[in-house]
């Protein structure tokens, strides 16, 4: 157990190395030179002086491996430095206001598609051939096919043109924004589209477990012991069924940013996902730098937690 965990941490770390590497390359292939974006294209009157002054002040004058390693010797220390272009605020800051927006969007629509797919994935399978199996397979199929940012626009035409007209009396659906975070009720459209696709992945992957499952032997044991078909569902199906269910929700957990950047940016959402598309267009190296490598930490660790928790869902998978 511990050389297994010492050894996906040593490969977690090189993974991370790798990428805030790369990631700080791409960043300075990009054409584009983050003073000029700060000085505002030139509606500053300034002399070259002066922009060699401020390129000493953030180190872009200096070789780039020297850069980097100043770079990555400041976040070792926990020091994410200050945004280039929001001159004197704390990347670490900028971060930490974007987070909890994120974490919460996330967790709303990962909570939603939790509890409506897995039950009609069970009950899909189950019944199969019937309607509720076929409901389920066209959801599924449209919630995979159909893309986050169209999905978005829908709902935002939708919330913003038609539903004020005809609901606009009623309490709850009357009162939606079709953008922004100004009342609660401003995550119930994000939550739907980050959940739509989520339903859609662990229905399906649900309800071809359990069909995997029901024809095995010792399932059909378990019923000539006389067990009431129900305690035989969930006592020995489901709970076997959901190791690759697991499998899924770490991914996604893991690869949270890529599922909220158009959503954010879409509904305005001052997210994570936003706060790393601003920071590409404006060149701002520290702060993109910064969310690359805090994410690609989240990636490792998911998916060396998902690896655990496979031994709690199935007493058969020992890791060593």
């Amino acid at each position: 157990m511990s050389s297994y965990l010492t050894f996906r941490i040593l490969k977690g770390l090189f993974v991370v190395v790798l990428i805030s590497v790369l990631t700080f390359i791409i960043m300075r292939l990009m054409p584009g030179d983050p003073v000029y974006m700060l000085l505002g294209e030139g509606q500053i009157p300034i002399t070259d002086a002066q922009i060699e002054a401020i390129r000493a002040k953030w180190g872009l004058d200096r070789p780039l491996p020297e850069q980097y390693f100043l770079w990555a010797g400041n976040l070792l220390r926990g020091d994410f430095g200050e945004s280039l272009i929001r001159a004197g605020v704390p990347v670490r800051k900028m971060i930490f206001e974007a987070i909890p927006i994120t974490a919460l969007l996330n967790f709303y629509a990962l909570a939603v598609a939790i509890v409506v797919a897995i039950p009609f994935g069970i009950a899909a399978a189950v019944r199969r051939n019937s309607w509720i199996d076929y409901a389920s397979n066209v959801v599924s199929s449209l919630g995979i096919a159909t893309p986050n940012f169209w999905l978005a626009l829908m709902l935002i035409v939708l919330f913003a043109l038609y539903v004020p007209r005809w609901f606009g009396d009623l309490p709850l659906i009357g009162r939606i924004p079709p953008f922004g975070l100004r009342s609660w009720q401003g995550w119930i459209l994000p939550v739907i589209v980050i959940a739509t696709e989520e339903m859609a992945v662990l229905m399906r992957i649900t309800r071809g477990a359990v069909l995997e499952l029901l024809p095995q032997d010792f399932v059909r044991t378990a019923r000539s012991k006389g067990l009431a078909e129900r305690r035989v569902l969930y006592r020995h199906v489901v709970s076997n069924a959901m190791l690759p269910v697991v499998t899924v929700i770490g991914f996604r957990i893991a690869f949270i940013l890529s599922g909220t950047i158009i959503v954010e940016n879409v509904f305005a959402l001052p997210g994570i996902g936003r706060l790393f598309v601003d920071s590409v267009l404006r060149l701002d190296y520290q702060v993109v730098q910064s969310l690359v490598v805090v994410f690609a930490v989240l990636v490792v660790v998911i998916n060396l937690l998902t690896d655990l928790v496979y031994a709690l869902v199935d007493p058969r998978i020992r890791i060593s």
